[in-house]
């Protein structure tokens, strides 16, 4: 993706107009995942020259890019950026009473559902103006996740990343691992690696959300994009036989996943693929 920040001149230094220098920056920095928040009194910037940011990017790798993106975007617009970072599950479990409380001029969340359901309480304001700028530079797909059930758009994509079955290619050439490209081929290499002493699919699910995605990826591959949308707004039924379907399949993984899934981070289920446990 091809972004610029020609054009993205910050006009002026208004609180409406320090939004728009936020699209500014996200052009800069591949598009960052801002919303504006419509708190109680008191809350953001006080100055004209400052504006601050609610952050759940606590790691150290991410808090550094951040720092260089808004390095860049006060050399652009001479506006100074403030940022009040929580670890992510800290800052997703106050969520709700940060933005009736004193947010942040603007800040990180989640695209979808997440984001429309503050817009829809009127925690979020529209940025509509600042899609007017920068909205060359996404795809529709991104367009659509950015907007509130009113059309208006209200969110700034960071980035997209994909779900994968990671594996250890040098596990693969010591065992002689072929990687499957069917699923009865992935059942078979599963129980394969239980034989070699191998956990074959290391999770970790205390947080929640693997499981989550886990889902999300089997069902739009298994029912296709649009069932999966249509699920994700309430318009198809969870008893549905293709949901069932879906089940049914990750049913056939589980033997496969690691123990003790539920009481362990990603982070903790990573380093058993990085140790060579998992394959």
């Amino acid at each position: 993706m091809h972004l610029t920040p020609s054009g993205l001149a910050v006009p002026g230094t208004s609180r409406r107009t320090l939004l728009r220098g936020i699209g500014g920056a996200a052009a800069l920095g591949a598009g960052v995942p801002l919303l504006s928040a419509c708190g109680g009194s008191g809350g953001g910037a006080t100055d004209s020259k400052t504006v601050t940011v609610g952050s759940n990017a606590s790691d150290a790798v991410p808090k550094k890019a951040f720092a260089e993106i808004y390095a860049a975007f006060k050399k652009q617009s001479g506006i100074a950026v403030d940022v009040n970072t929580k670890d992510h599950n800290t800052f997703q479990e106050q969520i709700n009473s940060y933005l009736q409380g004193t947010p942040d001029d603007v800040f990180h969340w989640f695209a979808g559902y997440r984001m429309q359901f503050f817009a829809a309480k009127g925690l979020a304001t529209s940025i509509d103006d600042v899609w007017d700028k920068i909205g060359g530079n996404f795809p529709e797909a991104m367009k659509k996740l950015s907007q509130g059930e009113d059309g208006k758009s209200y969110f700034v994509p960071l980035y997209t990343y994909p779900w994968a079955l990671f594996y250890r290619k040098s596990v693969f050439q010591e065992k002689g691992y072929e990687v499957p490209t069917t699923w009865d081929q992935l059942i078979a290499l599963c129980k394969q690696m239980q034989k070699d002493k191998l956990v074959p699919i290391a999770f970790g699910d205390k947080d929640a959300w693997p499981a989550m995605g886990t889902f999300d990826q089997l069902n739009f591959r298994t029912n296709g994009y649009d069932f999966h949308v249509e699920l994700m707004a309430g318009k198809a039924s969870w008893t549905d036989a293709k949901v069932r379907k879906t089940f049914d399949l990750w049913a056939e993984l589980l033997p496969y996943h690691q123990e003790g899934a539920v009481g362990r981070t990603w982070q903790d289920a990573a380093q058993t693929l990085v140790s060579k446990k998992a394959g």
